[in-house]
């Protein structure tokens, strides 16, 4: 299997077992996704089909290349995006209005009634699960964050002794 391959899956692996984990947490444990946690799960589910796409196209270096380099793409955005959600978790920049709770000004009775019985009850702002001080959105920023850099470190050194 060609080095890039070796990155996809290794991508692949990474991703499936966070995504794993959030599904866990939400139909074993019970915790649903608000809608930033939504978010971060769309770049892992990229970075699980471009890393299975490395994988066969093991044959052909330079498009196991590209799709290695997606799913390491991938990673680093869902890790930007917890990083984010973090942020709105600790209430040091504002997060949507989806999910944080923040009421609209101006709202005439009826619209306010209509606003709140339409609201989403899964705050963005309010992390349903911590540890070691670390939400779970932390974590997925932590560890999507650093097998980015890993993959990407590795394949820079890789690139530097045997071109694509």
């Amino acid at each position: 299997m060609s080095f890039p391959a070796r990155i996809g899956l290794c991508a692949f692996l990474g991703s499936a077992a966070l995504l794993g984990g959030a599904y866990y947490f939400e139909y074993v444990v019970g915790l649903p996704p608000c809608e930033m946690c939504w978010w971060q799960r769309y770049p892992h589910m990229v970075a699980i089909v471009a890393g299975l796409i490395a994988v066969a196209a093991f044959g052909n270096r330079k498009v196991a290349m590209w799709f290695a380099l997606t799913a390491i793409t991938a990673l680093a955005v869902t890790a930007a995006i917890g990083v984010f959600h973090v942020g709105v978790e600790h209430h040091w920049w504002a997060g949507p209005q989806a999910c944080t709770g923040a009421i609209p000004r101006g709202l005439s009775v009826e619209q306010l009634k209509k606003y709140l019985l339409g609201a989403k009850m899964i705050r963005c702002d309010e992390p349903a699960w911590i540890f070691l001080g670390i939400s779970m959105a932390g974590w997925n920023a932590i560890c999507s964050g650093g097998l980015a850099l890993l993959l990407a470190s590795r394949l820079a050194k890789h690139l530097q002794t045997k071109p694509a």
